[in-house]
Parts: C-alpha cells; sequence; structure tokens
C-alpha cells in the first residue's frame, strides 16, 4: 500500500485536518489510559514543528448523533495541552460557531480539537453537507486514526471520497501499520505462523480463510477451537461451539491438506464445570485430553502439552501475527495458554506482530509489549486487513507517484 504520509508534502501555513483516535477510555471525566494519545504524538508534533495549523478531530463512544457530555473531548484538550506543552483550542462544536472561530484564528504551529465527531449526525451517516462543511476546515486531510480505518464516516473518509479534499496523505501511525502489518502480510519472511483465538468463528470466517491462503502454519485456539474439535468428530462436552460453523471449520481443515500448509488445534484442554463469574473467580480445573473432554464440563484454555506444541511452532517462524487469546484470560488459572503463547513471541527473533483487541490488552497486561516489534491501535481494523479488506480509510489517501 503505497500512500503518501505527511513527510511527502509541504505543510507549513496550510491547514491540516488530522482524523486522529481519541476513544479513550474515562472514568468520572479522567482519562485512565492514554495510548491512543500517546500513538497520535508523533505525527502532531511533526506538523507543529513544520509550521502547520492542526485541526485535529476524534470520534468518542457512541453518542448516536446527539450532543451528550459523558462523551466530550474536552478531557483530552486538557491533558494533550498538558503533554505538548502549549495550549490545545478546544472547539465546543463540530462544525458550528465554536469550531468556524478556532479554524479561523488558528496561526502556524497552533493545535484545535474539534468536539467529538458523533455529536452531529452526519459523521456516521457520511451526510454530504456534513462532510462538505468540514472539509472546508482544511487544505489537507490527514488520517491518523488506524482503528477507524475500516468505517467510511464522514471524518474517516467520506470527506476525500466525495472530492471535497484533494490532498489526503496518512499519519505517521496508519503509516506504521502499513509498513508492518500490510507488508507482513503481502510479503512475509518465512516461515510465517498465524495465531488465532477468541470466542466465535463466525468472527474470523474470512480472516481464518485467507490466512490460509498467506501464512504456512495456522494455529487456532480459544473458544472457536472447540468448534472445529466438534467438526473433526470429537466430543467437546459443554465447551462453546457455533454449530453453524461445523460445515465451515471441515471445510477449513480441507483446505489447509489441499494448500499443504499446518493446521494447528489443540491437543489437550483445561476443562471446568462452568464459566467463572465473576470472570477472574477462583475455579476448580483439570487438564485433559481433546479426546477425554467430560461430557458435563467446558473447555476454557488450551492444555499443557498444546501450550508447548504451539510454543514450540512459533519460535521456529520468522513472521507471527497473533489475533485473539487463548483462553479466559481474564481468569489468572486460565491464562496460561495466553501467556504461553506470548512468551514464546517475546522470546523469537521474528517479526511479531499483534493484531489489536484482546490480543493487544493481553501482551500489555502480561508486560510483553516491549517484546513485540508491532501491536496494532486497531482491533477491527486489523481483523478487516487480516481478511483482506480494502479499509476505506486507507484506500481514500493519495498514493505515491
Amino acid at each position: 500500500m503505497n500512500k503518501k504520509s505527511v513527510r511527502d508534502i509541504d505543510v507549513k501555513g496550510k491547514r491540516c485536518l488530522v482524523r486522529v483516535d481519541f476513544n479513550v477510555p474515562m472514568k468520572d471525566g479522567v482519562i485512565t489510559d492514554e495510548n491512543r494519545i500517546n500513538g497520535a504524538l508523533p505525527t502532531i508534533k511533526y506538523l507543529i514543528e513544520n509550521g502547520a495549523k492542526v485541526i485535529l478531530c476524534s470520534h468518542m463512544g457512541k453518542p448516536k448523533g446527539q450532543v451528550n457530555m459523558k462523551y466530550t473531548l474536552k478531557p483530552v484538550a486538557d491533558r494533550l495541552s498538558e503533554i505538548l506543552g502549549q495550549k490545545v483550542v478546544f472547539a465546543t462544536d463540530v462544525i458550528g460557531e465554536s469550531a468556524d472561530k478556532a479554524v479561523a484564528e488558528v496561526k502556524d504551529g497552533e493545535v484545535v480539537l474539534l468536539e467529538n465527531t458523533r455529536f452531529e449526525a452526519g459523521e456516521e451517516k457520511r451526510d454530504e453537507a456534513f462532510c462538505k462543511k468540514l472539509a472546508s476546515y482544511c487544505d489537507v486531510f490527514v488520517n491518523d486514526a488506524f482503528g477507524t480505518a475500516h468505517r467510511s464516516h464522514g471524518s474517516t473518509a467520506a470527506i476525500v471520497e466525495y472530492g471535497f479534499v484533494k490532498d489526503a496523505v496518512c499519519g505517521f501511525l496508519i503509516e506504521k501499520e502499513l509498513s508492518v502489518m500490510a507488508d507482513s502480510l503481502e510479503r512475509p519472511v518465512r516461515p510465517f505462523v498465524a495465531v488465532l483465538g477468541g470466542a466465535k468463528v463466525a468472527d474470523k470466517l474470512k480472516v481464518i480463510s485467507n490466512l490460509l491462503e498467506k501464512c504456512d502454519t495456522l494455529i487456532i485456539g480459544g473458544g472457536m477451537a472447540y468448534t472445529f474439535l466438534k467438526a473433526k468428530g470429537l466430543n467437546v462436552g459443554k465447551s462453546l461451539v457455533d454449530d453453524e460453523q461445523i460445515g465451515y471449520c471441515l471445510d477449513m481443515i480441507k483446505k489447509a491438506e489441499s494448500l499443504n500448509k499446518k493446521l494447528y488445534l489443540p491437543v489437550d484442554t483445561i476443562v471446568a464445570k462452568s464459566f467463572p463469574d465473576p470472570i477472574d473467580a477462583e475455579i476448580e480445573v483439570k487438564n485433559v485430553a481433546v479426546e477425554e473432554m467430560p461430557a458435563d464440563e467446558m473447555g476454557l484454555d488450551i492444555g499443557e502439552k498444546t501450550q508447548a506444541l504451539y510454543a514450540d511452532a512459533v519460535k521456529t517462524a520468522k513472521t507471527v501475527i497473533w489475533n485473539g487469546p487463548m483462553g479466559v484470560f481474564e481468569n489468572p488459572t486460565l491464562a496460561g495458554g495466553t501467556i504461553a503463547v506470548a512468551k514464546a513471541l517475546a522470546e523469537t527473533d521474528a517479526t511479531t506482530i499483534i493484531g489489536g483487541g484482546d490480543s493487544a490488552a493481553a501482551v500489555a497486561e502480561l508486560g510483553f509489549a516491549d517484546k513485540m516489534t508491532h501491536i496494532s491501535t486497531g482491533g477491527g481494523a486489523s481483523l478487516e486487513l487480516f481478511e483482506g479488506k480494502v479499509l476505506p480509510g486507507i484506500a481514500c489517501l493519495n498514493e505515491k507517484e
């Protein structure tokens, strides 16, 4: 994906509308995790240093086109002012009087943050009038919100798709996502191992099929492994099963054989009488072979032999991508499989890519984040990239000549 970045254009004196992802977790008006703000800083600082007029926009939460101060970006503007060491002017609306005034008065090297784009119904509906007004605030559109790049909303893609903005480039965060993730999928250094976990097969239908064509080894864990095991004729007790996808799983097993790809499924599993409630509650478990699962118990993590098997497969790789935990990792008793895979990735010299979502949370929680080559900032966007889909927020950007 050969897209222009902010490095490829002269930004001095230009109004740069930067779509960032400031959808940060909040509690009582206080930001509890600043990772998404930190992810946008390289692009923002570059634009400031190179004399651009920086106009930031983002969504937060799901206010559904209504003003809901629970989702205001004002705390983000205040925190960003502290981090940058300069005032970030906060517009109390998206395309109204406050935004008009802030954009009209912004000088080179200064920063404006518009209010939550989803306070406007036109954002998610791709309303042309909304897009035209938003586009009037910029000379250059910069998309640096990979987490929303799979959505074609007003501020993520439509303002360019409608032709209201001609110069459209990516920021450094999206540039990194593309250079690491997209390139690893298209031109992986082999052996290429993909690890997929999570609860349901239905969530990853196209991902499984697409990755089987690209990787050398596909490892299946998490809740969806039990649908594959049932498809092979095994009794999986009370384990989570996508009964409607059993035929699909059989097709994927056959596809792996026909493509001469290795498809790893659990050989043993950690079982319990029921799902932990609350999720981190103490729970009594045992490790059993997949052929010996009790009819009245459910699998909640990959077993010890499977952990070793998967870790060994990862250690032989030169490129690894991972999306989805191996079990109910939020419970210490059921985190063994996820820890084993994370540890194996941390110890390999391969290019290791974590595809956002729960995998990213698990790696961070377990203390392995600094050992990974790349942790994606977008769960849904990462999955769609793994599916082989074109992401609207990236497709709309200018190509390098």
